[in-house]
Protein backbone atom coordinates (compact mmCIF):
# COMPACT_ATOMS: atom_id res chain seq x y z
CA UNK A 1 0.00 0.00 0.00
CA UNK A 2 1.34 3.43 -0.95
CA UNK A 3 1.90 6.42 1.43
CA UNK A 4 -0.77 8.18 -0.24
CA UNK A 5 -3.71 5.73 0.04
CA UNK A 6 -3.02 5.26 3.77
CA UNK A 7 -5.89 7.28 5.93
CA UNK A 8 -4.75 9.67 8.63
CA UNK A 9 -6.13 8.12 11.70
CA UNK A 10 -6.27 11.64 13.48
CA UNK A 11 -9.07 13.17 14.85
CA UNK A 12 -10.14 16.49 14.83
CA UNK A 13 -10.55 18.10 18.30
CA UNK A 14 -13.23 20.89 18.90
CA UNK A 15 -13.33 23.40 21.50
CA UNK A 16 -16.91 25.51 21.97
CA UNK A 17 -16.91 28.74 20.62
CA UNK A 18 -16.72 31.32 23.23
CA UNK A 19 -16.94 35.37 21.83
CA UNK A 20 -15.34 36.76 25.36
CA UNK A 21 -12.32 35.02 24.17
CA UNK A 22 -12.17 37.85 21.40
CA UNK A 23 -13.53 40.61 23.44
CA UNK A 24 -9.50 42.53 24.53
CA UNK A 25 -9.96 45.69 24.20
CA UNK A 26 -12.36 48.11 25.15
CA UNK A 27 -12.95 48.89 21.78
CA UNK A 28 -13.67 45.91 20.66
CA UNK A 29 -16.41 45.53 23.57
CA UNK A 30 -17.90 48.44 22.97
CA UNK A 31 -18.40 47.37 19.35
CA UNK A 32 -19.48 44.28 20.16
CA UNK A 33 -22.40 46.33 22.69
CA UNK A 34 -23.20 48.50 20.06
CA UNK A 35 -23.86 45.98 17.35
CA UNK A 36 -26.11 44.21 19.68
CA UNK A 37 -27.50 47.16 20.07
CA UNK A 38 -27.97 48.13 16.52
CA UNK A 39 -29.05 44.76 15.13
CA UNK A 40 -31.60 43.70 17.88
CA UNK A 41 -32.54 46.38 19.91
CA UNK A 42 -35.72 44.39 21.03
CA UNK A 43 -33.67 41.25 22.73
CA UNK A 44 -33.29 42.08 25.71
CA UNK A 45 -32.17 38.47 26.47
CA UNK A 46 -29.34 38.57 23.62
CA UNK A 47 -28.45 42.00 25.07
CA UNK A 48 -28.18 40.87 28.94
CA UNK A 49 -26.17 38.17 27.35
CA UNK A 50 -23.77 40.61 25.46
CA UNK A 51 -22.99 42.45 28.46
CA UNK A 52 -22.53 38.72 30.24
CA UNK A 53 -20.12 38.08 27.58
CA UNK A 54 -18.18 41.16 28.07
CA UNK A 55 -18.02 40.28 31.46
CA UNK A 56 -16.65 37.17 31.34
CA UNK A 57 -14.19 38.46 28.46
CA UNK A 58 -13.02 41.30 31.71
CA UNK A 59 -13.01 38.94 34.33
CA UNK A 60 -16.54 38.34 35.72
CA UNK A 61 -15.01 38.84 39.69
CA UNK A 62 -13.61 42.16 39.02
CA UNK A 63 -16.73 43.46 36.70
CA UNK A 64 -19.42 42.36 39.91
CA UNK A 65 -17.11 43.73 42.31
CA UNK A 66 -17.12 47.49 40.54
CA UNK A 67 -20.74 47.23 39.98
CA UNK A 68 -21.37 46.56 43.66
CA UNK A 69 -23.08 42.59 42.94
CA UNK A 70 -22.01 38.88 43.51
CA UNK A 71 -20.33 37.05 40.93
CA UNK A 72 -23.08 34.68 40.96
CA UNK A 73 -25.91 37.23 40.96
CA UNK A 74 -24.12 38.72 37.89
CA UNK A 75 -23.50 35.36 36.39
CA UNK A 76 -27.52 34.25 37.24
CA UNK A 77 -28.56 38.19 35.62
CA UNK A 78 -26.34 38.35 32.84
CA UNK A 79 -26.73 34.35 31.52
CA UNK A 80 -28.87 32.40 29.03
CA UNK A 81 -32.08 32.87 31.18
CA UNK A 82 -31.28 36.08 33.08
CA UNK A 83 -33.39 38.94 33.37
CA UNK A 84 -31.89 41.97 34.90
CA UNK A 85 -33.10 44.98 35.82
CA UNK A 86 -32.49 48.20 34.15
CA UNK A 87 -30.46 49.29 37.18
CA UNK A 88 -28.36 46.06 37.10
CA UNK A 89 -27.59 47.07 33.46
CA UNK A 90 -26.40 50.37 33.93
CA UNK A 91 -24.50 48.91 36.98
CA UNK A 92 -22.48 46.57 34.70
CA UNK A 93 -22.58 48.74 31.84
CA UNK A 94 -20.30 51.18 34.60
CA UNK A 95 -18.62 48.57 35.96
CA UNK A 96 -17.36 47.51 32.48
CA UNK A 97 -16.81 51.26 31.01
CA UNK A 98 -19.30 51.27 28.58
CA UNK A 99 -21.99 53.26 27.37
CA UNK A 100 -24.91 52.54 26.11
CA UNK A 101 -26.48 55.38 23.59
CA UNK A 102 -29.28 56.80 21.93
CA UNK A 103 -30.05 58.14 18.42
CA UNK A 104 -33.15 58.99 16.66
CA UNK A 105 -34.75 55.58 14.68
Amino acid sequence: MSKSSTKSTKKTKTVPYDVADQLRTPDEMAAYLDAWLAEAPEDAAGIARALGDIARAKGMSQVARAAGLSRESLYKALGANGNPSFATVLKVARALGVRLHAEAA
